[in-house]
């Protein structure tokens, strides 16, 4: 079993949802990032995403493409990434996805790439512009190195193409909680959790639901019908408005908010 499915297994066993925060590598350098890691984990995260940055993070809304572009101009590459992952690894056992595009992937080698994430201690990898019918090469490299691939799926993503993509994840699957892009929202809709028991009925994968959670109340209210709530845009938003300094404690800070709004959960 994978360090993402045995935390998964051991939080559905608690009764409660994981909180996998995520944090663009590199944003605004590599130094905060590893302390922002640390800070979310001391305050109650079961996993982490780590971005990968990219020059052109379709998939993302303005907050982690911002997030992007300053850990690409600070020089942040995929190989630094794995350094810190290493760095990492050796102070916090909590699963690491790293969550990324195809291109950096492609470039750096998907077999190497592979092998590298997980002599670093990575867990798996997240790449959301790679649709099955074309992340077969990926998937074969990540099982020879026995690494999770998390697929994605969306609110309009027909049954049996969800069963078909769930059969070639492993770690869990990514629910798209809205149409768009990534980007904290007011509101959520409400008939997410009949979308997500729709799912279950094609999958035993724990179902991670992400893209637009941003409060306590919503992190409490998703918890409630997921196995795990995924936060990105509000916890980046944290680091671009504080200075360095300031970031890890201001991600501390919301991590432990949203953990508390999921304790509130009733599951």
């Amino acid at each position: 079993m994978s360090r993402i499915a045995a935390t998964l297994a051991r939080t559905a066993a608690a009764g409660r949802a994981a909180l996998i925060p995520y944090l663009t590598a590199g944003d605004p350098d590599l130094a905060t990032t590893r302390d922002c890691v640390l800070a979310a984990v001391d305050a109650g995260a079961d996993a982490i995403e780590l971005g990968v940055p990219f020059s052109d993070p379709m998939a993302d809304g303005p907050v982690i493409q911002r997030s992007s572009a300053r850990a690409v101009a600070a020089g942040t590459s995929l190989r630094r990434v794995l350094e810190l992952v290493s760095e990492l690894r050796e102070r916090s056992d909590v699963p690491i996805v790293l969550f990324g595009y195809f291109n950096p992937f492609m470039q750096y080698g998907l077999a190497a790439l592979a092998r590298d994430a997980k002599a670093a201690g990575a867990d798996g990898f997240l790449c959301v512009d790679a649709p099955p019918e074309e992340s077969g090469d990926l998937r074969a490299a990540a099982a020879a190195s026995d690494l999770d691939v998390i697929a994605l799926l969306a609110p309009t993503t027909p049954p049996a193409r969800a069963r078909m993509i769930a059969g070639t994840a492993g770690g869990f699957l990514y629910f798209v909680s809205v149409l768009g892009v990534t980007g904290a929202r007011d509101q959520l809709p409400a008939e997410l959790p009949a979308l997500v028991a729709r799912v279950r009925r094609v999958t035993r994968l724990p179902i991670g639901v992400g893209f637009g959670v941003q409060t306590p109340v919503q992190a409490g209210w998703v918890a409630s019908f997921a196995d795990a709530v995924i936060v990105g845009s509000a916890i980046v938003r944290q680091i671009e408005s504080a200075g360095p300094g300031d970031a890890p404690g201001r991600v501390g800070e919301l991590v432990a908010a949203l953990r508390d709004g999921m304790r509130a959960a009733n599951r």
